[in-house]
């Protein structure tokens, strides 16, 4: 089944970020001068505005900060509501939004803030591939 939902279209600034996902891998930017990741990637760090920045592989692993269940969408993600919107907390530092997979969107009570999350990547196409996170069991 072929993937419906947005592609996003890398730029030259967001190429690193893609090319770690299509190798499984989560690359994020990282201040040199402060040592902070952040998130999302831009031209200046927003802790200490240096623009010094590099790109390091981060470890997948975060924790749930906050969710929301989206009744309503549109295109391929009108198909999948409710589903599970959420910002993780990375363990590298600062959040990124996501949509949570492995949860019950029906029974929102059973959703745990501060459970253990890990990154998968799902094909878009052959060139990019899409993060999501799973909540996980401790200490798996």
């Amino acid at each position: 089944m072929a993937y419906d939902k947005p592609i996003p279209r890398p730029s030259p600034h967001t190429m690193p970020f893609w090319e770690g996902t299509k190798n499984g891998k989560l690359m994020l930017p990282r201040c040199t001068h402060c040592n902070r990741v952040h998130w999302y990637p831009r031209h200046i760090c927003p802790f200490c505005h240096s623009t010094a920045l590099e790109w390091i592989e981060g470890s997948g692993e975060g924790r749930l900060h906050t969710f929301a269940v989206q009744h309503r969408a549109f295109g391929g993600w009108a198909e999948e509501i409710p589903f599970v919107t959420a910002y993780i907390d990375l363990d590298e530092g600062d959040r990124m939004l996501t949509v949570l997979r492995g949860v019950d969107p029906e029974n929102p009570e059973s959703i745990r803030i501060g459970s253990r999350v890990k990154v998968e990547f799902e094909q878009a196409d052959n060139d990019i591939h899409i993060p999501f996170w799973r909540v996980v069991e401790e200490g798996a």
